[in-house]
């Protein structure tokens, strides 16, 4: 038996166990499931320009924009359970008078066992 098995099998038994609140059935999911959640991660980098005094306004402008935008469709056109912005980076000025933000993406998928 694998670990996640003998970690499912333990988890149906304690769940068994309850003696209260009655526990009508309790099972093990996906016993033949060939579904599979998976995760990618994007970075995505961009560039803007602008003043000394606007720089960093204009580097949140762009971050908001492209998080509005990823937002419209966390399905990704249905292709994704979710998506969301896990990480905003900016370059701190040192690209001055461009400004440049990270941002990294997670998109939680799910498909067959055996593609991707």
């Amino acid at each position: 038996m694998s670990v996640r098995e003998d970690i499912a099998s333990n988890i149906l038994t304690s769940i068994q166990a309850i003696s209260s609140p009655t526990i009508k059935k309790a099972t093990k999911l996906g016993g033949g499931a060939r579904t599979r959640i998976n995760t990618l991660e994007f970075l995505i980098t961009g560039y803007t320009k602008g003043a000394e005094s606007n720089i960093d306004t204009a580097r949140n402008e762009l971050a908001e924009a492209l998080e509005n935008k990823l937002e419209e469709d966390i399905t990704r056109g249905g292709n994704a359970l979710d998506t969301e912005v896990i990480e905003i980076e900016t370059d701190a000025g040192q690209l001055f008078p461009y400004g440049a933000i990270s941002m990294v993406v997670r998109v939680i998928y799910e498909h067959q066992s055996g593609t991707a």
